[in-house]
């Protein structure tokens, strides 16, 4: 992977997990759906803007119907189900189930896109999430409830996302097919937050600053940045990288919030870097 790339993968990485502290300061102002919603009315905003100055074209009418699936699942379906799902499943147990991500994506990559997964890669994929589950031990534990299921149907709706999406990026590129997505699933998130403008009003600077930044980096720039890297990279290989979050995340934390990482979190995250690097070896492994 060239340099550029590699660098826009980190960035990504780094912006993606930020999100999380993001959402913590966010949530004292603002509920867990006007969050989301308030955060991709930025992020559409931006990309508007953006695309007002750069150009670019409308899809044609065969793909609308993949678009709408790609903003519809990516945007709308996984922020609904991953933010209600929170309202029941305690943090450690939903970080532990999204970081099933990978999983889905490499099983619907090998159905939906033809790409092969090496058993090395499966290993290494067991490896990272024990890895996870210890960090989620650290933290809030695995205590499963009925929120589970909205929030696996986040990490499988993450999934399709990346696979979707993924013959579009070379006909469109990743700054339109990003600019789709995001603008959809604004749309289908705005009904459920139809008291945000009073919220915005009564909320803290802070707060409302939170949501912008989220908008803007997290949102806008990091989903171009990860669909430009996806456009060049089998989406089962990529999504390894989506393992290393939660470490990123507890750091980040760290630093905005003052979250303190427990000894698991440290033993949780050399696990799962274990496990991300075997993966990736067995994904470049020549056969």
């Amino acid at each position: 992977m060239e340099v550029f790339t590699s660098g826009l993968l980190v960035v990504t990485l780094l912006l993606w997990a930020s999100a999380f502290a993001g959402i913590r300061v966010a949530l004292h102002g603002y509920s867990p759906i006007e969050v989301a919603a308030f955060r991709y009315l930025i992020a559409s905003i931006a990309l508007g803007l953006l695309a007002l100055t750069r150009g670019g074209r409308l899809p044609d009418r065969k793909d609308i119907f993949r678009i709408i699936l790609v903003g519809g699942l990516g945007i709308a379906v996984y922020n609904i189900t991953l933010n209600y799902g929170e309202i029941s499943v305690t943090a450690g147990a939903a970080s532990f189930i999204i970081s099933t991500t990978p999983v889905f994506t490499s099983l619907l990559s090998i159905s939906m896109l033809g790409e092969r997964v090496k058993p090395l890669q499966w290993f290494g994929m067991s490896i990272a999430i024990a890895g996870i589950a210890v960090i989620a031990l650290g933290g809030d534990g695995l205590r499963f409830n009925s929120g589970a299921t909205l929030v696996l149907i986040a990490a499988i709706s993450s999934s399709l996302y990346n696979v979707l999406q993924k013959p579009l990026l070379a006909k469109y590129g990743a700054l339109n097919v990003v600019s789709f997505a995001i603008w959809i699933g604004t749309i289908l998130l705005l009904p459920f937050a139809l008291n945000l403008h009073h919220t915005v009003l009564k909320a803290s600077p802070s707060e409302t600053l939170a949501v912008i930044y989220m908008g803007i980096f997290p949102a806008a720039i990091a989903y171009v940045c990860w669909s430009y890297v996806l456009a060049r990279m089998q989406a089962s290989k990529l999504s390894l990288a989506l393992f290393l979050i939660p470490i990123i995340s507890s750091l980040i934390a760290f630093v905005w919030i003052g979250e303190i990482p427990t000894l698991l979190t440290f033993v949780g995250g050399g696990i799962c870097l274990s496990g991300v690097a075997l993966s990736m070896a067995g994904a470049r492994k020549k056969t």
